[in-house]
């Protein structure tokens, strides 16, 4: 777990959000729909290795703490993606290709407080 000055603990969280209709509606197969997020978090990862906290997270292996949310639809998963934009949230949008299809995001690794008002409407992943 990371420190602040004030000796306060904060717990760094990855958090994904995929479809839920890739599986529930189009029948895509469990294992693929687990690929996209796997691409999606290395990916945001990647884009975000040289930021202290995502050095913090990786520092600590065995203790990564991840979270992985549903979007109902390709919309909604692009609504995230827009608002995170816009408030400067650094995050991965993962787009399959070559069927240019959105399926999740993956946001590099956050202090829960900072990114909560932003996911709370997309409930655990089923």
């Amino acid at each position: 777990m990371a420190t602040t000055g004030s000796n306060v603990s904060k717990r760094l969280v990855q958090y994904v959000v995929v479809r839920s209709d890739l599986v529930h509606a189009l029948s895509w197969p469990l294992g693929a729909v687990i690929t996209q997020a796997c691409h999606a978090a290395t990916a945001a990862i990647h884009l975000n290795y040289s930021d202290p906290d995502t050095q913090e997270y990786l520092a600590e292996l065995d203790n990564m703490h991840k979270v992985v949310l549903q979007a109902p639809d390709e919309s909604s998963l692009s609504s995230l993606s827009n608002t995170l934009t816009e408030k400067g949230i650094a995050h991965k949008l993962w787009v399959e290709q070559p069927e240019n299809i959105p399926t999740c995001l993956a946001l590099k690794p956050y202090s829960k407080d900072i990114v909560q008002p932003f996911l709370r409407k997309f409930k655990l992943f089923k």
